[in-house]
């Protein structure tokens, strides 16, 4: 009969779980009140946490989705379901148990103190993207800006394991003798924290020193953000015929890269003068996603000022996405939040992979007082886009195919 393990040996296999990215089997659970019906909505939620899981390297086994008014104030997910999703992970061996939604300190706590017999551990989506930024990481300002975030996350975790923690006792020769582990742990983040700032402190004081230099030189700026996947960088790639490192996973790249785009003479109809050449800097930053937690964007914060400093934004959008509009709407919320208000071009990229079928379109109408549902037919996708997004000042390119990029170059010669 095998020997029991200790309870810190549970400790260690959990805590080096995540370093075993073939052997992730993971539980996936998603908690939504009750009003929020639509299935629809629901599964895009779940399919986002997954191409999360599968971009840090897991692979989902299970899935489990609950409408739930409150969640249980102690365990989030409610004891009984917890238990079951505890027996379901054991039958299937799966040692990752993700939820989508955001925990609290002591659920988390609690969570993983009931996972830890059968050799399994949870995390929230936090802890999901801040495991794939520190995967993805190359840069020493990425990697610097990421353990920031993950500290910021850490600290409520650490005040709320307090009470659970506080018999344990440590001897340490400072002038306080006697200190709880957590309070060790909570000087040193700290300490480690103001390290940190300091030295962004000075990649942000180089980065405004380039961005003067650029106006002094009268040089402009374009900064590419968007949605997570839109190909953001293969646009850059093609832009400045600069490497970047381009995949078809969320948050391949994290950090600014800096590339130079020639835009060529060119005839402007509208003035009827040719337009001389022009240098102009790309900036490529990070991705967004939904319900990008305020602590991630305030940790890249360095990185975004070259985003809120250009002299204009590409927002660039995966045509194709069933989800457009709700992903639109979420980049352009966390400009709004960090106060990057120039003027935009919307860039709708992948359009090589649109149909050319009739495209129809359900809307839901309220006549004389009934709901009713009323059919728009459109000649393709396409068109439907370019009407729908008429005021957003759109164009419409295929990064991948190089369809309609120096009509982008133009507009965007124009623009600047």
């Amino acid at each position: 009969m095998p020997r029991q393990k200790s309870l810190r040996e549970l400790e260690q296999i959990q805590q080096n779980l995540e370093y075993q990215n073939d052997n992730l089997r993971v539980f996936i659970a998603d908690i939504l009140p009750k009003e929020i019906k639509d299935k629809k909505n629901m599964q895009d939620r779940m399919i986002e946490l997954e191409n999360l899981v599968n971009t840090f390297g897991g692979t989902v086994i299970l899935k489990h989705i609950q409408n739930k008014n409150l969640p249980d104030y102690n365990t989030f997910l409610w004891e009984g379901r917890l238990d079951e999703i505890i027996e379901e992970m054991q039958e299937q061996k799966a040692n990752l148990l993700i939820l989508w939604n955001i925990l609290k300190a002591h659920q988390i706590y609690k969570i993983n103190e009931k996972l830890k017999p059968i050799w399994a551990k949870a995390w929230d989506r936090v802890d999901l993207i801040l495991k794939i930024f520190e995967k993805n990481a190359k840069t020493k300002e990425a990697k610097l800006q990421i353990e920031l975030a993950s500290i910021k996350h850490m600290w409520p975790r650490i005040f709320g394991m307090w009470m659970e923690l506080s018999k344990q006792w440590a001897w340490v020769w400072t002038r306080w003798k006697w200190e709880t582990n957590t309070e060790i742990m909570k000087r040193h983040l700290a300490k480690r924290e103001q390290a940190i700032k300091k030295e962004l402190a000075h990649f942000e004081k180089v980065r405004a020193t380039h961005r003067q230099s650029r106006r002094r030189k009268w040089i402009k700026t374009v900064g590419i953000v968007g949605y997570t996947n839109a190909w953001k960088s293969t646009l850059t790639n093609v832009l400045t015929k600069k490497w970047v490192l381009q995949e078809d996973k969320l948050f391949a790249t994290l950090g600014t890269s800096v590339g130079k785009m020639i835009c060529n003479y060119y005839f402007d109809p509208e003035t009827g003068k040719y337009s001389p050449p022009k240098e102009i800097l790309i900036n490529d930053t990070i991705w967004f996603i939904r319900e990008l937690p305020p602590k991630l964007i305030d940790a890249f914060k360095s990185t975004l000022e070259d985003s809120i400093e250009a002299d204009l934004l590409l927002h660039v959008i995966d045509a194709r996405d069933d989800k457009i509009e709700e992903k639109i709407e979420v980049v352009d919320k966390i400009l709004d939040e960090i106060w990057a208000n120039q003027k935009k071009l919307y860039v709708f990229n992948k359009i090589d992979g649109l149909s050319d079928e009739e495209f129809v379109v359900k809307e839901e109408k309220i006549i004389d007082w009934e709901k009713t549902i009323e059919e728009k037919k459109y000649k393709n996708k396409l068109e439907y886009l370019k009407q729908k997004y008429a005021s957003k000042n759109p164009i419409f390119i295929s990064a991948g195919e190089k369809i309609g990029i120096e009509k982008l170059k133009e507009k965007i010669s124009k623009e600047v």
